[in-house]
């Protein structure tokens, strides 16, 4: 079976293939939001010790908390072709879910810009993630960081979009 090639489709990209930022300057000025999730698992007697407060590193969720809006703010320091952005609007959850047994992550990032804020929301989570993971490595260094994806966009000239309606 032959790959159809969805080169063009790929605006990162200049005539000759090679990388290029691309030029928003065109574009309309419109709200934009992006809300991105994803999970850490641990152990229970490790969620546990995070939810007393007891974790030896200190405030393990304020601090992942703040991290993930500061690498929110960051984004395009990290990601070599993303725009900087002015961002109006950075929240960071983190849920406990002894189900998982962990956190569930969510960001969800805003702003009014030419472009939009899904790479800011996606590394807002990724960030948030690795934080608790650092925060309390020493309880547990099998802790898993998994299913980070964009659950739903809107603005911009692409529409908007949702995994949720996608995956029904």
């Amino acid at each position: 079976m032959q790959e159809k090639d969805n080169s063009h489709l790929l605006s990162h990209l200049n005539d000759r293939g090679e990388a290029q930022m691309v030029d928003v300057s065109a574009k309309k000025i419109t709200p934009r939001q992006a809300i991105a999730v994803g999970k850490i698992r641990m152990s229970q007697s490790t969620l546990a010790t995070i939810q007393a407060g007891n974790a030896p590193k200190g405030d393990v969720l304020g601090t992942a908390k703040i991290a993930g809006i500061m690498a929110a703010k960051q984004t395009a320091n990290l990601i070599p072709l993303c725009h900087p952005l002015p961002l109006h609007k950075i929240e960071v959850e983190i849920i406990p879910d002894s189900q998982l047994p962990g956190y569930k992550i969510k960001a969800t990032v805003g702003t009014k810009a030419e472009t939009g804020v899904e790479m800011e929301a996606l590394t807002a989570v990724s960030v948030t993630a690795l934080t608790l993971y650092d925060m309390a490595k020493a309880l547990e260094k099998s802790m898993q960081i998994l299913d980070i994806r964009l659950l739903s966009k809107t603005g911009g000239k692409s529409g908007d979009y949702s995994a949720v309606a996608k995956s029904s």
